[in-house]
């Protein structure tokens, strides 16, 4: 794979998007799954279970890898789905879930995640 050369500006905004999704996924886990079965932690630190830290592990990989971080606002809006069709399902099922939760729990993520910066 080609190494990214990212701008500090830039690599700031992938590392801060690669936490707010994980924090996505921790609340989402947290409100659908058992407490017992959040054995390992996201990127973020919460605790969840093994589905949701492997969506978080490919979230992650796949921010990562993404060549549009310096210009895109969202995924959604994006021309170059990186996300398999199917995991793409399972975040939206996330994001429709913990969207609206991330205002209480994570109000300077969430804002900066709906205005794309």
């Amino acid at each position: 794979m080609k190494e990214l050369n990212d701008t500090p500006q830039t690599a700031k905004r992938r590392a801060r998007e690669k936490r707010t999704v994980s924090q996505m996924i921790a609340l989402y886990c947290m409100g659908n799954h058992d407490a017992s079965a959040r054995t390992e932690r996201a990127m973020c630190g919460e605790p969840v279970c093994p589905e949701c830290a492997a969506l978080d592990a490919y979230a992650a990989l796949r921010t990562e890898r993404c060549r549009e971080m310096d210009v895109k606002t969202s995924c959604e809006q994006c021309g170059n789905h990186c996300y398999k069709p199917e995991m793409r399902e399972k975040v939206r099922a996330v994001m429709r879930y913990a969207g609206p939760r991330m205002l209480t729990k994570h109000p300077v993520a969430a804002l900066r995640h709906l205005l794309g910066k």
